[in-house]
């Protein structure tokens, strides 16, 4: 088995989800007392929350790229970033490591073309719903039609994955407003629905949708530990 190295603190909500994810992943495949060999550096989520709202993209890079160096001192074999939104340095942290990193965006997009979904619904932060990094990888590797919601809901979106899911609140309003606004998505033509933020599967899942939902976390999850018992 090889080492995963996680980037973490972004928000430790949903690093926690990929901690949980992971071991029992490895469990189900390996049986008995086995669990993931693991490493996670965990950042902290004010200071990037900061650098991203002040446009201060540069400094947020730096952060990461650190922790993926010590990640890479510490033994890992491969690296994986707990966010869909701090993949718009991947490449940076890339290369500034000799190990690879698993993107986000590929498992999802794989799962997604496997259910014959080629219309696709993105929710996220608002840089993952409106900068192309994400939604230009989905379209240009894989192909994919994606579609995100109009400017207000964008807004509620965003709003409620900094104001509340990264702080661990879980607001039974939030949640039929994030209903509400997958059925919108649906209604326009989306096959399926993304949920492009690793917090957004603490607050609505599969049955919260009348198409295939793709929670990022748990397939970048699940990813990683294929990649970590192959070979």
């Amino acid at each position: 088995m090889k080492t995963i190295g996680l980037i973490g603190g972004l928000s430790w909500e949903s690093s926690a989800e990929y901690y949980r994810v992971i071991n029992e992943t490895v469990r189900d495949r390996l049986g008995g007392l086995h669990s993931a060999q693991s490493l996670m550096y965990t950042v902290n989520f004010a200071e990037i929350e900061r650098y991203q709202h002040a446009g201060e993209w540069d400094r947020a890079t730096a952060v990461l790229q650190d922790a993926a160096r010590r990640l890479e001192r510490g033994g890992a074999d491969v690296l994986v970033i707990c966010s869909n939104t701090m993949h718009r340095m991947a490449r940076d942290i890339e290369t500034s490591v000799e190990i690879p990193l698993l993107h986000i965006a590929d498992p999802t997009a794989e799962r997604v073309l496997a259910q014959g979904v080629t219309r696709v619904g993105l929710l996220g932060t608002a840089f993952t719903m409106e900068h192309d990094f994400y939604r230009g990888r989905l379209h240009e590797k894989y192909g994919l039609d994606v579609l995100t919601p109009d400017e207000e809901d964008r807004r509620t979106v965003h709003r409620v994955i900094y104001e509340e899911l990264v702080q661990g609140q879980v607001n039974p309003d939030s949640k039929a407003e994030y209903v509400r606004i997958m059925r919108d998505l649906v209604e326009r033509g989306a096959q399926g629905v993304i949920l492009g933020c690793t917090e957004i599967m603490l607050l609505v899942g599969p049955e919260d949708c009348s198409v295939p939902v793709f929670d990022t976390t748990t397939l970048h999850a699940i990813a990683a530990v294929e990649w970590a018992l192959a070979g």
